[in-house]
C-alpha cells in the first residue's frame, strides 16, 4: 500500500501528525517515518515512561530534530485515574503523566494531549469529589507545559457530551488548555455527532484526532473506512477560519497509506484554512 514515490503524499503529511507508540518508534518504526518525513505523535503508553531510561528518549528527541520532524506528544491513558476517588491510585497517575510532561523540555511538542479518565457509570454520582481531584491533578501539570509553551490538550474519549470537559475549562484558568475533538471516539462511544461538541467547545479547539469506526468498537481504522462524515467536520470547521493540529490515528501501516489515499482524494485538507 505505500505510494510510488517518498512525496506524493507530502503535502498533506507535512500539514499533520500520526501516531507512533514510543516503543513502536523504538523498535523500527522510526525509520519509516523519516524515510516518509512524518511527523509522530508519540504516544506514552504502556511501562515506557517507568523502563525506558532518559538516554532513550534523548536518542529519539535528536533523530527528530536532526531530520526537522515536528512531533505531538499523547500522554498515558490505560489504567489512570486523574480523578479518581482513591488516594493511592491519584498519586500514582499524577507520577505517570508529570513523568509524560517532564519530556516537553525535551521534545519541544506542539502539544500533548490527555484524557480525562472519566466514567459516567461510576463518577456521575461523585461529581463534585471527581472534578476537584482532576483539578488538582491537571492544574499543576497544564502550568508547567505553560512554561514550556506547550499547549495541552483534553481528547474526548467515553464521555457522551462535552459536559464534562466544559466543566473542568470553566474551572481552569490557563491559556494553554484547549479541546482535542476525536472522530474515532465519537462514533464507538458517544453516540452524538461533531455538532454537539462543536456548538460547546468550538472556540477551544486546537486539535484533532482522525481515525474512522464502523461501530462500538474503536477500532483505529483507515478514514473513508467506517461510518464518520469527514467532510461535513472540516468544511464547517473550515469555514469557521479555526487551523487545528491534526493527528491521525490508524492503528496500522496499511490504514496509514489508506487514510493518506482517502484525504488526497476527498482533498480533505483544503478545506481547512
Amino acid at each position: 500500500m505505500k505510494p510510488d514515490t517518498i512525496n506524493r503524499y507530502a503535502n498533506i503529511t507535512g500539514r499533520c501528525f500520526i501516531n507512533a507508540p514510543f516503543d513502536h518508534l523504538q523498535s523500527g518504526l522510526l525509520e519509516l517515518f523519516i524515510q516518509y518525513k512524518l511527523q509522530p505523535e508519540i504516544g506514552l503508553e504502556g511501562n515506557c515512561l517507568w523502563e525506558a531510561e532518559k538516554e532513550d528518549f534523548q536518542k529519539l528527541a535528536a533523530s527528530l530534530q536532526q531530520h526537522d520532524l515536528a512531533c505531538t506528544l499523547h500522554a498515558p491513558f490505560f489504567d489512570l485515574a486523574p480523578g479518581g476517588m482513591d488516594l493511592k491510585i491519584r498519586e500514582i497517575t499524577r507520577e505517570k503523566l508529570r513523568r509524560a510532561f517532564e519530556l516537553i523540555p525535551l521534545f519541544h511538542p506542539r502539544s500533548i494531549v490527555c484524557h480525562l479518565g472519566y466514567d459516567d457509570e461510576k463518577h456521575s454520582y461523585k461529581m463534585d469529589d471527581w472534578v476537584r481531584h482532576s483539578l488538582e491533578t491537571w492544574s499543576e501539570l497544564i502550568r508547567f507545559a505553560e512554561q514550556h509553551n506547550t499547549l495541552v490538550m483534553f481528547e474526548n474519549t467515553y464521555e457522551t457530551t462535552p459536559d464534562v470537559h466544559l466543566r473542568l475549562f470553566e474551572e481552569i484558568s490557563a491559556n494553554n488548555l484547549r479541546f482535542c475533538l476525536d472522530t474515532g471516539h465519537l462514533t464507538a462511544y458517544a453516540g452524538t455527532g461533531w455538532q454537539l461538541w462543536l456548538d460547546a467547545l468550538l472556540p477551544l479547539l486546537g486539535q484533532l484526532h482522525l481515525h474512522d469506526n464502523k461501530s462500538g468498537r474503536d477500532d483505529h481504522i483507515a478514514i473513508g473506512h467506517g461510518n464518520f462524515d469527514f467532510v461535513s467536520l472540516l468544511e464547517f470547521i473550515g469555514e469557521k477560519k479555526i487551523s487545528p493540529l491534526v493527528t491521525l490515528e490508524p492503528h496500522s501501516e496499511k490504514d496509514l497509506w489508506l487514510s493518506l489515499e482517502a484525504i488526497e482524494e476527498l482533498d480533505l485538507f483544503e478545506l481547512l484554512p
